[in-house]
């Protein structure tokens, strides 16, 4: 199974060059350490960073420099930094052409919920809502499988929603799935070792599998 930076390793390859993207709290903030070398990627953090630069070294840290998730990061030469209005403006105008986000479930009609458990304390929904409805293009970072062991990937959504119809793919621990347009998780890969029936058992959703699937190459 990959860990969490072969997923970011894995969603690096599919960030275009001369895109702008957004990285979101969790397993996305990694993906920023394996941009390919040599693509003019522009990094946006909603609270306020356009050109967004990998994590510093430790020693090197700028604790005024954080990104959404409150983790110190760095600046590439010709950022710029401004206030969160602004930054919500830039999403909202769909300014920004590849979302990642973090998920606590995804549906197999690519409805995310990842904002807020009932009972637990959140100090807000954060950005997510605003990006799941502006972005031209969103993939999930995620753990299939939760601590109980309890699939995430699900015919339906049981936490409260973020967004509805929103998620076109899906990175995990296990694989790579597209989700249809009917409906349902495409397989297109797996990570290295991992059978497709151990796949299957992970899956809540309906699972779509087509010929022969791919490992995952990162």
């Amino acid at each position: 199974m990959l860990d969490k930076d072969g997923i970011a390793k894995r969603i690096a390859k599919e960030v275009k060059d001369g895109t702008y993207v957004n990285l979101g709290i969790g397993i996305p903030t990694l993906v920023a350490n394996y941009i390919p070398e040599g693509f003019k990627v522009v990094l946006q953090s909603e609270n306020g960073i356009l050109g967004m630069g990998p994590f510093p070294f430790e020693g090197e840290e700028d604790a005024d420099l954080i990104n959404a998730g409150k983790q110190t990061v760095t600046l590439l030469k010709g950022a710029s930094i401004f206030d969160s209005a602004l930054s919500f403006g830039m999403i909202r105008a769909q300014k920004v052409d590849l979302t990642i986000l973090g998920a606590m479930e995804v549906s197999e009609t690519g409805d995310i919920a990842n904002w807020k458990i009932p009972g637990k304390m959140v100090k807000g929904m954060g950005g997510a809502m605003d990006l799941v409805a502006s972005a031209k293009n969103i993939i999930v970072a995620m753990q299939q499988v939760n601590k109980a062991g309890e699939s995430k990937l699900l015919s339906k959504c049981t936490l409260p929603l973020t967004g509805i119809h929103c998620i076109k793919k899906v990175v995990t621990e296990l694989g790579v799935y597209d989700i249809l347009p009917q409906g349902g998780f495409k397989l297109l890969e797996r990570a290295p070792g991992v059978s497709i029936e151990h796949i299957r058992n992970a899956t809540a959703g309906q699972l779509i599998v087509e010929g022969e699937i791919p490992e995952i190459v990162i």
